[in-house]
């Protein structure tokens, strides 16, 4: 609702996006599909674009699928957060059949963990959980909310006897690819054993028995989880889904102890470790190594963090491309890679680095190679003005040194903080006590720091404990995000709910005197 505000504002006043000019050559529609984890920002980089005559449709549908639509010919372009597999997990081909392409990587991210648990009918918004337990709450090791992993997690702090239902996806998912290569690669022991072999998956393994639920699609997962019989489910995610439900995700502690939420900031110092392959004669140049990424002990890095990468068709005759198409996907990933990823921190994502988006333009002039008549002239990447670059040092990423360094609370052993998670921005100090009971209901179990025994809370909002009582507060629920980008358009909203009040009483009382005139008239 938020951003179709936006865009209506937009188009009212008037507004373009600014794009390099080029009279000479038309564009004409183009279609792609694939990677849910990145399409929030990609639909919002369409609408932009839109205003300018560039029609672009993008259906989702998964990584897998994207590759497989790109390698059937059935698409223009596709995303997907890996890399043709050669083969894939079924023993069935994954390549790209002999279709010219090149790996264009279009924005960086956290996979996020959201959830819906409740303390009566209060939502916990503060959870942590480190990465041995969420390896085996997805492995069906850890089965219920009162398990004493997840109360060590969240140092002491106990948690409602509630079986956990996790939510995984049930399609070909870049999402499961990145989630269960982090899992083979950091938490073998527990990975390897659930799933009969090593390495990754896009298809999630769900066993018989398990309350595991499969969802297609980023956003069933994320409905599914937030929906009224909700309560218990926790599923993986990009961390922009969560923002855009305005819902609670997962604090993942990461290799310096400190538990962290995936925000731009976060993830952009854990890629800083992302080996990136330079070798542009390889057909895997570009693409990602994130083993230093998982292992990182920066107290700021989010462990789960990647790029996501656009199949750039790059064959001089490709059945599918024209000079028109290919125009409109230059400059469609010319805004993407520049003006676009200066919205990527509010809708939940991080904006690629200097290098990685100077290397992004010289992919795109491979559409030009294949096709001379395509235009790329005033194509100047100083020019993008996005808060990753550092002009005077193209491998240094300003968004990453200006990352603040987690509270205290959020360390391992304190806490926990009491700032809510899911809303994109750094986390505040100040511990939060364990939520109240709801109006009506039983008051929730609180833990005696100094015995480590459950004890009831008063109704005057304190805790018996030893030595003295300690003071119980909830958490209030926040309705909406305070994302940037978003005060303007509901400013104009307020505005004219002012203007309606303050005028509006009076229309209705003239249209009435003049209804009661008409009437005494006859």
């Amino acid at each position: 609702m938020k951003r179709l505000v936006a865009a209506l504002v937009a188009l009212v006043c008037g507004v373009s996006v600014p794009l390099a000019a080029h009279a000479a050559v038309p564009y004409a529609q183009i279609e792609g599909t694939g990677s849910t984890w990145s399409e929030l920002i990609v639909q919002q980089w369409i609408a932009d674009v839109n205003a300018n005559g560039m029609k672009v449709v993008y259906t989702g549908g998964g990584s897998t699928k994207g590759r497989k639509d790109f390698a059937n010919n059935s698409v223009d372009f596709a995303i997907s957060e890996i890399p043709y597999q050669g083969t894939d997990e079924q023993g069935q081909a994954d390549t790209s059949q002999g279709r010219q392409y090149a790996y264009l990587p279009i924005v960086a991210g956290g996979t996020a963990f959201t959830y819906q648990l409740k303390i009566g009918k209060q939502q916990v918004k503060n959870l942590r959980l480190s990465g041995e337990t969420l390896a085996k709450i997805f492995t069906d090791q850890i089965t219920n909310w009162d398990d004493p992993a997840i109360a060590k997690d969240n140092n002491g702090r106990k948690f409602p006897s509630l079986p956990i239902i996790p939510v995984v996806r049930s399609d070909g998912s870049g999402t499961t690819a990145q989630f269960t290569t982090w899992m083979d690669k950091q938490h073998s022991g527990i990975w390897r054993p659930y799933f009969g072999r090593s390495g990754l998956t896009s298809y999630y393994p769900k066993k018989s028995g398990s309350r595991m639920v499969s969802q297609a699609g980023s956003d069933q997962v994320m409905n599914t989880i937030k929906g009224f019989s909700g309560n218990g489910m926790i599923g993986y995610v990009e961390y922009s889904y969560a923002i855009n439900a305005d819902y609670p995700v997962v604090k993942v502690k990461n290799a310096a102890g400190y538990f962290v939420e995936p925000t731009q900031y976060n993830t952009a110092v854990a890629l800083t470790q992302a080996k990136i392959n330079m070798d542009t004669t390889s057909q895997l140049y570009l693409t990602q190594n994130l083993d230093g990424v998982y292992t990182y002990n920066d107290p700021r890095s989010y462990p789960i963090s990647s790029y996501s990468y656009m199949l750039l068709p790059t064959g001089g005759s490709d059945q599918r491309m024209s000079t028109a198409k290919r125009q409109t996907l230059a400059d469609f990933m010319y805004y993407s890679l520049c003006t676009g990823q200066t919205k990527a921190g509010a809708y939940g994502y991080s904006s690629l680095p200097l290098n990685l988006v100077q290397a992004g333009f010289e992919q795109i002039a491979k559409l030009k190679a294949a096709d001379p008549a395509v235009e790329l002239t005033d194509r100047d990447v100083k020019s993008c003005n996005n808060p990753t670059f550092d002009g005077k040092n193209p491998d240094k990423n300003l968004l990453a040194q200006k990352a603040p360094k987690p509270p205290e609370c959020d360390k391992e052993g304190a806490g926990p903080c009491g700032t809510e998670t899911g809303t994109g921005e750094p986390a505040t100090d100040g511990a939060a006590p364990p939520p109240a009971a709801a109006a009506g209901e039983a008051p929730p179990a609180a833990v005696d720091p100094a015995t480590g025994q459950d004890v009831p809370v008063a109704e005057s909002g304190t805790v018996p404990v030893s030595g003295g009582t300690q003071d119980v507060y909830a958490s209030p629920d926040t309705l909406s995000a305070d994302r940037a980008g978003d005060r303007r358009p509901f400013g104009w909203l307020i505005v004219v709910e002012l203007l309606a009040l303050v005028l509006l009483p009076g229309l209705l009382a003239t249209a009435l005197r003049r209804r009661l005139t008409s009437r005494g008239a006859r």
